[in-house]
């Protein structure tokens, strides 16, 4: 066959025989294989099971082996297609044999006895009286493990053989089949081709290949091809030289070629295409493209491009044009990324040093850096921002106050809102007048042409921008004009924006700080440390209070609420308040959340029946009251993180509190837990911006926190200085609270307490008791009082409830009287009558003591009641004061 497709059949046909006859080959080996492994399993299967089988090693030990063994034998033999089944006593004399006359004779193995006897197998392949065998021997134990003579089986290579010979009809079948459809592919393929060759031979295609090149590469256009894959598949020298492509673009993708967007778009799309223009490596080219697969061809497109640059570059206003074009590009990706006015001013300066200008100057009113709008137009400007191709030009510098006078650029165009060129400033004089020093230094330094563009946004002045021109020769011009204010037009749009973003963060800051405690509540159960640490942007809804209870008792809270913003802190500012209005009723930690849960619940559905949409998204709360005289800290959570608790050996554990809910869910229960905190431990209560963001997980964030506690000082302040050090490397997105407590306990001797009997007679025995203690402390003062106020209290106790009654005086910074019973009706303040006989007991501790109350216990109720130390117990108001009048 004299055509490349005959060819290439004959090469294909030749490589399938090849291919198939050593599969063949292989396959064989492999049957061959597969039987001799499967043979030798199989004989040391039989033998071990006629070795194992009953009564094998007594018949070694009978009278007549043979007889007994013989018959078993050759039944075991046949049912199993081996070749032999013998059965050896130790001497190795056969008992067993399908030959008869073998039997007694000894066996000719007598090289693998001491083997046998040992108590191992033999297997191998060898010659016996059948010829060549694949043998398996295994002793025979008799009751006692002692070997008392063996068993062997052997397959014949025939059997062997056999089986080769069964599978090889198949496995020539499976070539034979394999071969011929192999072959019939080739032959489709091969006429595929002659198709496509249209039967030519190797000299023709030379040929033709030959001329298609030379016509390719002589083109005076260039030819671009690309394939389906969006890779380039062929470019002529022409299209190289234009395109500026690398050695190695064929076969890469055209994204990878370095080409611009819209030529790589263009070249990538395949659409059609009639003399675009591209610009592309300083040319200026003209591309028409068409599809392949148009007429029958494979996919992907053609491209033709040629130089039009002579034709398109007219003048230096072309060039011009195009980087006025790119300028404002820039400025319209480049401007208002941010939303601080400094930042977007400086924006304004990057965008135009080095292309359109080579210094920039921004001076904004002193009101828009705050927030404010201006309101005159002739007020102090302030230089934001001066940059340009060098450090040292003498231009005032950024910070410096400008007062521009009347008969510069900058105030001449202002009020107008107009902007004012001068292309030569060694010509003006106007502008000299500012400073005529700094004005010659200018233009000593080379600094010749200058526009002054106002920022106006919403028909108001909010500064102005100078574009000075020193090392490109030609001077500004009109068309420079119309890019400067269009540049100064989009910044002061986004400047004005900043400006407002400003003042709302401001007012939001304002309010979220307001809406904060500013000092904590002065209490002597625990020594507190407090931070609140602002997110990056934004303000969020993060809160913490401490809230003094009756008993000597505090209360601590730390809550978040989801989202940024104004919303975000004023519902923190309720969220707050109605958890310190809830505290004074003496709530226990689950009730209050759960109370708490109810008011944001109805609150949001109301504002969704209003139509409003700032319904709370979610919000978070941590609430603890920790009881100094029992070290006893009752917690409940609702969504929040757990506390932390610092033992006084600097040992972390995280309090694993039943986790509630987050807010606002509604009808969802709250559990409470009970903490014995010892003296001197420290509870760390944080919102979830210490401990997680989106570079780490909360785990990550809670072992960090773990370790930096273990390795803290015991002071609060400087535990929370440090939580902060650590986590302030990774400045969070969101806002953090935290609260640090280091407890404390009351003495016992600031700790008095009694069991009432429910006789009236206990009254007076329990005010003289009162008086003695208060004698104790030294507070003589209060002795009528506090006596005439538990009367009323114990009288009420004995009258109206039922129960034991309790009486317990507290030392603290005020003096607290508390009497507790089983009842859980709470007493009411009322007027009595003039002809009432009762009813004015809780008039008169009302008018007695500074505060009152009552608050419920598991096993009933307690009613309270505080009064003021007088001046000269002031040691009692600060930790460690001690019980009696100061200097006692």
């Amino acid at each position: 066959m004299r055509s490349v497709v005959g060819q290439l059949f004959i090469l294909q046909v030749a490589i399938i025989m090849l291919l198939a006859v050593g599969a063949v080959f292989l396959l064989v080996l492999t049957v061959q294989r597969d039987a001799e492994r499967n043979a030798a399993d199989r004989s040391l299967a039989i033998t071990e099971g006629f070795a194992r089988s009953p009564g094998v090693a007594k018949a070694l030990k009978s009278p007549d082996p043979t007889a007994v063994l013989q018959p078993r034998a050759e039944a075991a033999r046949k049912a199993s297609g081996v070749g032999a089944l013998v059965v050896v006593n130790r001497d190795g004399i056969r008992y067993t044999h399908p030959q008869p006359k073998l039997i007694g004779q000894r066996w000719t193995r007598e090289d693998a006895m001491g083997t046998l006897l040992a108590g191992r197998t033999v297997k191998g392949k060898y010659t016996g009286p059948f010829g060549p065998l694949f043998t398996a021997i295994v002793p025979v134990r008799d009751g006692k493990g002692s070997v008392s003579g063996a068993v062997g089986a052997s397959v014949t290579v025939e059997n062997v053989n056999g089986v080769v010979a069964r599978h090889l009809p198949a496995v020539l079948g499976a070539a034979a089949a394999a071969m011929t459809i192999t072959t019939g592919g080739a032959a489709v393929l091969s006429r595929r081709l002659l198709r496509q060759t249209r039967g030519l031979g190797p000299s023709e295609i030379t040929r033709l290949y030959e001329h298609h090149d030379a016509v390719l590469h002589a083109a005076r256009e260039g030819i671009v091809i690309v394939d389906a894959d969006r890779r380039l598949s062929l470019a002529n020298h022409q299209a190289r030289h234009l395109l500026g492509l690398p050695p190695d673009a064929v076969g890469r993708p055209v994204a990878e070629l370095g080409l611009p967007p819209p030529t790589t778009e263009l070249l990538a799309s395949g659409r059609e295409a009639d003399d675009e223009i591209h610009p592309v490596a300083g040319r200026v080219l003209a591309a028409n493209q068409r599809p392949l697969d148009g007429h029958g061809g494979p996919s992907g497109s053609v491209a033709t491009l040629r130089d039009s640059t002579e034709l398109q570059v007219l003048s230096g206003r072309a060039e011009a044009a195009r980087e006025r074009l790119q300028v404002l590009y820039g400025a319209s990706v480049g401007i208002g990324t941010s939303l601080d006015v400094t930042r977007t001013a400086e924006e304004l300066a990057e965008v135009a040093v080095d292309r359109f200008a080579d210094f920039v100057t921004v001076d904004l009113a002193e009101p828009i850096l705050t927030g404010d709008e201006p309101v005159d137009t002739g007020q102090q400007l302030r230089r934001i921002v001066m940059r340009g191709i060098h450090d040292d030009p003498p231009i005032h510098r950024t910070g410096e106050p400008i007062d521009f006078v009347p008969s510069t650029p900058q105030a001449t165009g202002m009020p107008l809102g107009d902007a004012v060129i001068e292309p030569e400033l060694h010509r003006a004089h106007g502008w000299r007048e500012q400073d005529p020093a700094g004005a010659q230094r200018i233009i000593d330094y080379g600094i010749h042409s200058l526009i002054t563009v106002p920022l106006r946004a919403r028909g108001v002045t909010l500064g102005v921008v100078s574009f000075w021109r020193s090392e490109e020769p030609e001077p500004f011009e009109e068309d420079d004009l119309a890019l400067a204010e269009e540049l100064g037009t989009r910044a002061a749009v986004c400047i004005d924006n900043a400006r407002r973003y400003t003042r709302e963060h401001a007012m939001a800051v304002t309010l979220q700080h307001s809406l904060l405690p500013r000092d904590l509540p002065e209490q002597n159960a625990l020594e507190v440390a407090h931070r609140y640490l602002p997110a990056q942007s934004g303000v969020g809804g993060d809160w913490f209070d401490v809230i003094p209870l009756p008993g000597a008792r505090v209360a601590l809270v730390v809550g978040d609420v989801v989202g940024q913003g104004l919303h975000a802190a004023a519902t923190m500012g309720r969220l707050r308040t109605a958890v310190r209005n809830f505290s004074s009723l003496d709530l226990p930690p689950d009730e209050l959340l759960a109370r708490l849960d109810e008011l944001i619940d109805g609150d949001d559905r109301t504002r969704e029946n209003a139509d409003f949409s700032d319904a709370t998204l979610g919000a978070t709360c941590l609430y603890a009251i920790y009881d100094p005289v029992g070290r006893s800290c009752t917690m409940a959570r609702a969504g929040h993180p757990p506390p932390a608790l610092v033992h006084p050996d600097n040992t972390v554990e995280f309090l694993e509190l039943p986790a509630g809910p987050p807010l606002g869910l509604g009808g969802l229960p709250f559990e409470a837990a009970e903490v014995e905190l010892p003296e001197g431990s420290r509870l760390v209560l944080y919102t979830d911006g210490l401990v997680e963001d989106r570079d780490r997980d909360i785990e990550e964030g809670l072992d960090i926190l773990r370790s930096t506690l273990s390795r803290a000082d015991g002071e609060p302040e400087d535990t929370c200085a440090a939580l902060l050090e650590a986590w302030l490397p990774r400045r969070s997105r969101d806002d953090i609270a935290l609260l640090v407590a280091r407890t404390r306990v009351l003495p016992p001797n600031q700790v008095a307490r009694w069991d009432v009997p429910r006789d009236p007679a206990a009254v007076g025995q329990m005010r003289s008791a009162v008086g003695e203690q208060l004698a104790a402390w030294g507070l003589d003062d209060l002795a009528f009082l506090t006596e005439l106020i538990l009367s009323e209290l114990i009288t009420n106790a004995i009258r109206h409830a039922t129960g034991p009654i309790g009486v317990r005086l507290l030392l603290d910074r005020k003096l607290v009287c508390e009497v507790s019973d089983s009842s859980s009706t709470s007493p009411h303040l009322r007027y009595a009558d003039t002809a009432d006989e009762g009813g004015r007991g809780l008039f008169l501790v009302a008018q007695l003591a500074d505060r009152w109350g009552t608050r419920y216990t598991p096993s009933g109720k307690v009613i309270w009641s505080e009064q003021r130390l007088p001046d000269e117990y002031r040691d009692m108001r600060h930790p460690g004061g001690r019980a009696g009048p100061a200097g006692r």
